[in-house]
């Protein structure tokens, strides 16, 4: 894709490469139609590409070498500037004033402001992506305990709150969200979120779920907290989720209209024709006040822009266009009447869907970084939710575990701490990338706060011990920061390091978030030290870029200010209602580590020389920071986060 980039200045999927036998590239593309397209024939096709490409091979194979050899090696070049900035030796970057600036805050901040979208929420125009790291620094500006407040400004973090609110409300009311079933399509073709790309992928559903929940925890509001558990049921139901466990990748777009008509198109499983949503619902005033409420129209409600195949031609998306009260005043009857009939045609539309729609295409495939990804969200809103919603939390956090469980007995080699990549009816042969250990890490530490199961914080650490050992950059050079690939994986042209924030969260990113909380948690400098050698190593593209590099922000902040660790011990009320306090605070910078009152924590013990000696019984909780403990009342626990005790 960089190649691709490079050369022609875009770039998309499908990719298509030309490679020499050495791997290198000569020629690239996106989509080439096949045989009998308008534009094959115009000489654009695949059939088209493959002639000249082994003609010029043929012809010229000393000259496409050269160019090969010459692009190349300008890529790797290009791969090395992301670190140019790290230090040259391990014992660098120990001193905290070396560290990027918290400045950098204020510009990414700008970044976003900047290019927000005050009608439809989001950033930029269409195609609109939910891009949920960067959605979580916005949030998390104002979570901190003051330190992004005193940096950015009171009124722009309340602006930063103000612009994801907003784009979270408009995703959960718009097209992009299944309003019939769960879950989130992968982007919305239109500026306001009405038309998706109906693609639904695990890692954007899992990366959602802990955004919305942070939404709500700190706003409390009832829209985001149905969203969470929208966003949790898709992703602990048939069928991204197994029976066994595991998450399955993604469903497909396109799918059959109907069982007697097997030409798959776009949406077809999620848009209704009028007189189908009417034939669905049953009740003729129902479906009008139906149609009011999610925006159906008589002629659909796609635009023929968007619309280039012909394939939502009279269709329509499920887009919620009005509040239940203003439905209800418009109708003459009271709100819980028009709540109960916009449920009970939810429930109708999606039976009578179920029933005569082909379900689309599931990728089943396993990829160990996506799971770890879910099993995450799932931990941490089981955790958040276990006080007052005790059932659903209790089936979200079997399904994190049972994933977690997966994972460590199919795609883990408990001999050598190694992950494989991929699973689909066996495990596959690939081993696992950065990016593999970098989220099932993050996922898993996720897991021991919502379970205080020392077991998951310990395999936690041995993969963290394999990461640094297969893909860290600790070469003569020392310019830190963890390569995608580790050095001996096989056909890898060039290893890059990814720092940047996409679809994904960036594998740097994660990693050194994961460095520090179990520096934290473990009481250990050498885990410090590599997280702001990994924060370190991509300073100058923060400092030209910081919009595009939220998630290394996260421990920008961490780094320089240090994280704060709470341990609670003891049996009483007053320990469970801190532990309580801080699974439902949306608390960046601080861990949590639980030594008794049930809890699994003799490895713990063993790895903490801090709680090594605390008596399990004793009601206390203390607040460290580094090698300093000051003992708390469990009341003062969320006030000594925030600065304000």
């Amino acid at each position: 894709m960089n190649f691709l980039q490079a050369t022609t200045g875009g770039g998309g999927w499908p990719l298509n490469v030309f490679v020499t036998p050495d791997l290198e590239p000569i020629f690239g593309g996106t989509y080439w139609p096949g045989p009998g397209s308008e534009r094959a024939e115009r000489g654009g096709g695949f059939e088209q590409i493959l002639k000249k490409v082994s003609q010029a091979w043929t012809e010229q194979e000393e000259r496409c070498r050269a160019s090969a050899s010459q692009i190349t090696a300008q890529l790797k070049q290009f791969a090395q500037e992301g670190t140019l900035s790290g230090r040259k030796s391990l014992d660098a970057t120990t001193d905290v004033d070396d560290l990027p600036e918290l400045e950098l805050l204020e510009d990414a901040f700008e970044h976003y402001s900047g290019r927000y979208d005050s009608k439809f929420g989001g950033f930029g125009g269409a195609p609109k992506f939910p891009t949920p790291s960067h959605l979580v620094f916005l949030l998390r500006l104002g979570a901190w305990d003051g330190t992004a407040a005193d940096v950015v400004g009171q009124k722009e973090v309340e602006r930063a709150l103000d612009m994801t609110y907003n784009t979270l409300e408009h995703m959960a009311r718009g097209g992009i969200k299944d309003q019939v079933g769960t879950g989130f399509a992968r982007y919305s073709v239109t500026r306001d979120w009405s038309l998706p790309h109906f693609e639904k992928m695990l890692y954007d559903n899992a990366q959602l779920l802990p955004l919305y929940l942070d939404a709500y925890l700190m706003s409390k509001s009832p829209l985001f907290l149905s969203t969470v558990h929208d966003i949790a049921s898709y992703l602990t139901s048939p069928p991204i989720h197994s029976s066994d466990g595991r998450f399955h990748s993604s469903e497909d777009a396109d799918s059959a209209p109907s069982a007697y008509n097997d030409e798959h198109k776009e949406g077809a499983f999620y848009v209704w024709h009028i007189d189908e949503f009417r034939t669905a619902i049953g009740d003729e005033k129902a479906a009008e006040m139906c149609a009011r409420y999610w925006d159906v129209r008589e002629g659909g409600n796609v635009s023929p822009r968007h619309d280039i195949q012909g394939e939502l031609e009279d269709k329509n998306t499920l887009c919620v266009t009005c509040t239940t009260a203003e439905l209800a005043k418009e109708f003459s009857i009271d709100e819980e009447q028009a709540i109960k009939t916009i449920e009970k045609a939810r429930s109708d539309l999606l039976r009578y869907r179920d029933e005569q729609r082909p379900r689309p295409h599931l990728d089943d495939k396993i990829v160990v970084a996506w799971n770890g990804l879910a099993l995450g969200g799932l931990a941490r809103t089981a955790s958040a939710l276990a006080y007052t919603e005790s059932e659903a939390a209790a089936k979200y956090l079997r399904a994190a575990e049972s994933a977690a469980a997966f994972v460590k007995n199919q795609l883990y080699d408990s001999s050598n701490h190694t992950l494989l990549r991929v699973y689909r009816e066996g495990p596959g042969e690939v081993p696992g990338f950065a990016d593999d250990y970098a989220f099932l890490i993050s996922g898993l530490i996720d897991l021991y706060e919502a379970t205080f199961n020392d077991s998951y914080l310990e395999w936690a650490t041995q993969l963290q011990e394999t990461q640094i050992k297969l893909f860290l950059d600790d070469s003569k050079e020392g310019l830190g920061g963890f390569y995608r690939t580790a050095a001996d994986a096989k056909d890898i042209l060039i290893r890059s390091k990814d720092a940047m924030d996409n679809a994904e969260p960036s594998t740097n990113g994660v990693s050194a978030g994961n460095l520090c909380r179990l520096g934290s948690m473990l009481n250990s400098q050498r885990y410090e030290k590599l997280a702001k050698r990994t924060v370190k190593a991509f300073e100058v593209e923060m400092s030209q870029h910081p919009g595009l590099f939220t998630g290394l922000l996260g421990s920008v902040i961490m780094s320089r200010m240090g994280v704060r660790g709470i341990m609670v011990s003891g049996n009483s009320k007053s320990a469970e209602d801190a532990v309580k306090a801080l699974r439902t605070t949306v608390r960046p910078g601080s861990t949590i580590i639980r030594i008794g009152g049930g809890a699994k924590d003799d490895w713990l013990r063993s790895q903490n020389e801090l709680v090594r000696d605390v008596d399990g019984e004793r009601d206390m909780v203390q607040l460290c920071e580094g090698t300093q403990c000051k003992l708390l009342q469990p009341h003062e626990v969320l006030k000594a986060l925030r600065g304000t005790e």
